[in-house]
């Protein structure tokens, strides 16, 4: 959602999202890209509920020899889904909702499943690791995965303002954005 103005400052590039209310399309989308357009490498970005939705992806991409890095944002927990709970109201607070947005239980190795599937498969739970790992697969065609730990580190009323004040960012002078961007999701 808010990726091509964050990413706006960048090399030259295109971004391919989904148009609506739906999660999972993220590797396919990159398996399409990858197809018409062989000569460029592709990033996949995909949060770990949604790439759990359509894994299946990871072997076409080796079967074909496709070249994309997938990244694969794991914080074990469906965050979109807890974020679009806060925007319509919901309070599902008991134990058995909160279990269904968590992936925690259990826990998901991409590693093992990325490497299972044919794709080189890392894991980076720390920015600088992440750098390394991200600079490895886009020196090395085919396709890659990196497992990027993050934390789930919105809750409570920051997870309620996190997506007002993103989607205000672009209404903001660029470098009073650009601050808070760095403040608020660097």
């Amino acid at each position: 959602m808010f990726l091509p103005s964050l990413t706006a400052g960048a090399p030259r590039h295109d971004v391919l999202t989904l148009t609506g209310g739906a999660i999972g399309q993220g590797l396919p989308n990159a398996v399409g890209a990858a197809i018409a357009c062989p000569d460029r490498p592709v990033i996949a970005l995909a949060g770990d509920g949604s790439a759990m939705y359509t894994i299946q992806a990871l072997w076409t991409m080796a079967r074909e020899r496709l070249n994309v890095t997938n990244i694969i944002f794991n914080n074990a927990s469906y965050a979109i889904l807890n974020v679009e709970l806060q925007r319509v109201g919901a309070s599902g607070n008991g134990d058995k909702a909160r279990s269904q947005l968590d992936l925690s239980q259990p826990g998901i190795d991409f590693v093992q499943l990325g490497n299972s599937l044919g794709v080189h498969s890392v894991r980076a739970q720390t920015a600088e690791a992440f750098c390394i790992a991200l600079e490895n697969a886009l020196r090395s065609p085919g396709p890659h995965l990196i497992e990027a730990v993050v934390p789930s580190a919105f809750s409570g009323l920051k997870l309620r303002l996190l997506p007002s004040l993103l989607g205000s960012l672009g209404k903001l002078p660029r470098p009073l954005a650009r601050l808070i961007k760095r403040k608020v999701a660097p």
